[in-house]
C-alpha cells in the first residue's frame, strides 16, 4: 500500500502534458483528467535545463544560450580587455570559460541557417570586444576587426563548426 501511494504522490507533481502533432495546424486539447487528476496541455516546458517546445523550435533554446553567454562574458569583461594577458590566453578562457556555457545542451539543437547566423553574430560580436579595434597599417586609423581576421591566429574552429561537430 506504501508503494502506491508514493506513486500518487509522484503523480501528483507531473500535472502537464505536451503533444507535438505532425500537422502545425492540428487542434489541441486543453486539459485532460485520468482518475481524478487533471493534466493540463502545454506548448512547451523546461526538462533537465533544456527547453522543450511543440513545434521542436529551438530558437528559445539559443536565445537563453546566448543571453547567459553575455552575462559570463560581462563578468569577465574586465579581464578579457585587459592589455597585460596575450591574445592566446584571452583565447583559451574564451573556449574553456564562456564556450561551454553557451554549447550546454547544444547535442539536440537542430540548426537552420538563420540560428547559424546568430550564434556566428555573438561569436564574432564577443571576439570583436575582446581584442578592440585595430589600427590601418596604410592611414594610422583605427578600425574594428573583420570577421575574416578572426579566422586566421585566434580561432582555427567557429561555433558553428564546434556544434556539428
Amino acid at each position: 500500500m506504501a508503494s502506491k501511494e508514493t506513486g500518487l504522490e509522484v503523480l501528483a507533481d507531473k500535472t502537464k502534458y505536451m503533444v507535438m502533432p505532425r500537422d502545425q495546424n492540428a487542434g489541441q486539447s486543453h486539459s485532460m483528467k485520468i482518475d481524478n487528476n487533471s493534466f493540463e496541455s502545454v506548448e512547451d516546458f523546461k526538462y533537465l535545463g533544456t527547453t522543450l517546445t511543440n513545434q521542436n523550435s529551438v530558437q528559445e533554446e539559443i536565445k537563453s544560450s546566448l543571453k547567459s553567454g553575455n552575462a559570463c562574458y560581462h563578468l569577465m569583461q574586465n579581464l578579457l580587455s585587459s592589455s597585460l594577458l596575450s591574445n592566446n590566453l584571452k583565447i583559451k578562457i574564451y573556449r574553456t570559460i564562456i564556450l561551454p556555457i553557451v554549447l550546454y545542451g547544444c547535442e539536440t539543437w537542430s540548426l537552420t541557417l538563420r540560428e547559424e547566423c546568430r550564434l556566428r553574430v555573438f561569436e564574432s560580436r564577443l571576439l570583436r570586444r575582446k581584442f578592440g579595434p585595430k589600427r590601418d597599417e596604410v592611414t594610422g586609423e583605427w578600425r574594428k576587426l573583420h570577421n575574416l581576421e578572426f579566422n586566421g591566429p585566434y580561432c582555427s574552429h567557429n561555433i558553428v563548426r564546434m556544434i556539428k561537430s
